[in-house]
């Protein structure tokens, strides 16, 4: 019985972590179906999901913190969203008056729910991590793994030797995780693994529902590849970088400051 009470109480904070990407799902499904007066689709998402967050802030299910995270990752989505559409990789075949290049603002959105998702749930379940690699190991890899989505166009594809090495680099690095007074722990990678999968399964239905177009899925939808998955592998390793690393620098400047006030 306790431990499907635990897993009831890890669940909700799940869901709870999950409600922008959530949020996101359902204004594609619901433009989808139904048409904005006087805006085209594309503009009526990027208002909406701009409503949704602005909503979680005030109603304090997101901190201003958390906020800064988010549009930080927004504005990495829309950079490789604009570099991605340019090469042909995939395309947002609908009109809009937000389109930037033609990449609809919203796009970075979907970047930033990642992000959102990860505040969200290291706050609501008391996150840590032990045996971190330390800041210029993580971020240099970070920095290598997002180079390479733009640089695999026109020199060799590095994924699998960066995939090697996160595996190598974070081979110590546990995820620490509290549900109620109980404390659980994961290797890092295999999070990243069970993280990137869920948005696989989530792309398959962003691009069902109309969000964008791979060139496969022009004349009619069908599933993404099962590679795509090592593409959110190593972008989930991104987000947690970053995440981790703010997380880190506000603890450490949190201890000076509570040094000087002593």
């Amino acid at each position: 019985m306790k431990s499907v009470v635990q897993l009831l109480h890890f669940g909700y904070h799940q869901a709870m972590s999950c409600i922008f990407p959530v949020a996101i799902f359902g204004t594609l499904a619901l433009t989808r179906v139904i048409g904005v007066p006087f805006l085209h689709r594309y503009d009526a998402i990027l208002l909406i999901l701009l409503g949704v967050q602005y909503f979680m802030y005030r109603s304090g299910l997101e901190t201003w913190d958390e906020i800064k995270v988010i549009c930080l990752f927004h504005l990495i989505g829309l950079a490789l969203e604009l570099y991605k559409v340019h090469m042909g990789s995939w395309s947002y075949p609908e009109p809009g008056y937000s389109k930037l290049w033609g990449v609809p603002l919203y796009s970075g959105f979907m970047y930033a729910s990642v992000a959102s998702f990860m505040c969200q749930v290291w706050r609501r379940l008391r996150m840590d991590m032990t045996g971190w690699p330390g800041g210029m190991a993580s971020i240099l890899l970070g920095g290598a793994i997002y180079f390479n989505f733009f640089t695999h166009h026109f020199m060799p594809d590095f994924r699998w030797w960066l995939t090697a090495l996160v595996f190598v680099v974070f081979r110590k690095t546990w995820i620490i995780y509290r549900v109620r007074a109980a404390t659980y722990r994961m290797p890092l990678s295999l999070a990243f693994l069970i993280v990137g999968f869920f948005i696989w399964s989530a792309e398959n239905i962003a691009t069902f529902l109309g969000a964008w177009t791979y060139p496969d899925q022009r004349e009619a939808w069908r599933m993404v590849g099962f590679s795509k998955i090592s593409s959110w592998f190593l972008l989930v390793i991104i987000s947690v970088i970053i995440v981790a690393q703010l997380k880190y620098v506000k603890a450490g400047r949190g201890k000076q400051t509570s040094t000087v006030k002593e």
